[in-house]
């Protein structure tokens, strides 16, 4: 019998049947983390990047059916953060040591396109040593163009399914694979770091919709990769599914690590939510990306895509300083520097 570990791990790719029976069984896991823990650390060493997360608005345009501050959901407690106050979250992210940050928001029309230019050259102007992402959802190429041409220089964009019937399932007549897609195309030929990814455990999904996924990304060639279990929301039509599970997710972090040997993989904070110690599974199983809150406290609760979302109660130094402990008990050490991707093989 062939060992697909070391057939992944040495061509970074197998076949569709392989990749189902990976994907199916646990009796590789141990060998699979092993594995992408190798592989990130000839790539990475033991660096595990920090990039300061700004929540900035929960108000968004779209009704997608898992996630808790969809437009049609009554019951969110909506928001808006100035551009002052986004710079001050920055201001007391540098002073932590940041030299990221991700503006995250729901797709919300107030901030057009002059008031996103203007908050991000303002970021730049103020930090320039400092990396800009963006993570605000499908806009047209001149939008893009536009934030880039002001100093956002990454975005992230998960495409949540490759899968068009998957995606159906998942999200409103009114959007589209095809137009998301489209987007992160048009991210990577204006010179962008892209990030995509999707949902683990998600409503619907097969294995068959997961190895699409992985498709896709062979496809695309993103920088970023972020995944994580799906977690429901109460106040969403999946209010009743079940959520994804942390065995799967984590073998998947490590399947992308083998896959994708450059790539920046967050150990994201739904694996935190999912399990007490999922953030430092998610970094032994070859992720290098951890994504503390710069946002503030009297903000967090409300950003609630899923259920039961951890450090919404923390200051911006005690999610630091929690997450480097968390890192260093893991077996890694936080970098500061802005953590750019390595060169695609």
């Amino acid at each position: 019998m062939k060992n697909l570990v070391e057939e992944l791990t040495n061509k970074q790719n197998l076949n569709d049947n392989d990749l189902k029976y990976l994907l199916e069984t646990d009796i590789y896991d141990e060998e699979l983390y092993k594995a992408a823990d190798t592989v990130r650390r000839e790539n990475y060493g033991d660096s595990v990047y920090i990039r300061g997360l700004i929540e900035f608005t929960n108000y968004c345009k779209n009704d997608c059916y898992y996630c808790g501050i969809r437009k049609s959901n009554d019951n969110s407690d909506r928001y808006r953060l100035s551009r002052e106050d986004i710079l001050k979250c920055c201001e007391n992210g540098y002073a932590l040591d940041y030299r990221t940050f991700v503006l995250q928001g729901g797709e919300d029309p107030y901030y057009n396109d002059d008031l996103i230019c203007d908050i991000v050259s303002g970021i730049h102007m103020l930090y320039p040593d400092c990396a800009i992402t963006l993570s605000i959802g499908e806009k047209s190429y001149e939008s893009y163009k536009r934030y880039f041409d002001a100093g956002a220089k990454r975005f992230l964009l998960r495409h949540e399914t490759a899968d068009n019937e998957h995606y159906a399932k998942l999200h409103p007549e009114s959007m589209s694979l095809d137009n998301r897609k489209r987007c992160l195309f048009d991210l990577k030929n204006i010179g962008y770091q892209v990030g995509s990814g999707f949902m683990v455990g998600s409503p619907y999904q097969t294995t068959e919709n997961l190895i699409a996924d992985l498709r896709f990304l062979q496809e695309l060639m993103p920088d970023m990769i972020g995944i994580g279990p799906y977690i429901n929301h109460k106040d969403t039509p999946f209010a009743s599914e079940k959520n994804g599970t942390l065995e799967l997710t984590l073998r998947f972090v490590s399947i992308l690590r083998l896959m994708f040997p450059y790539a920046l993989i967050p150990a994201t904070t739904a694996l935190g939510t999912i399990s007490p110690n999922g953030r430092e599974l998610g970094l032994k199983c070859g992720a290098n990306v951890v994504m503390p809150n710069l946002s503030p406290v009297e903000t967090r609760k409300k950003y609630d895509l899923y259920e039961n979302k951890i450090c919404t109660g923390e200051e911006a130094a005690e999610c630091r300083g929690c997450l480097e402990r968390r890192v260093e008990f893991a077996g890694y050490r936080i970098v500061t520097n802005i953590g750019d991707v390595k060169k695609h093989a």
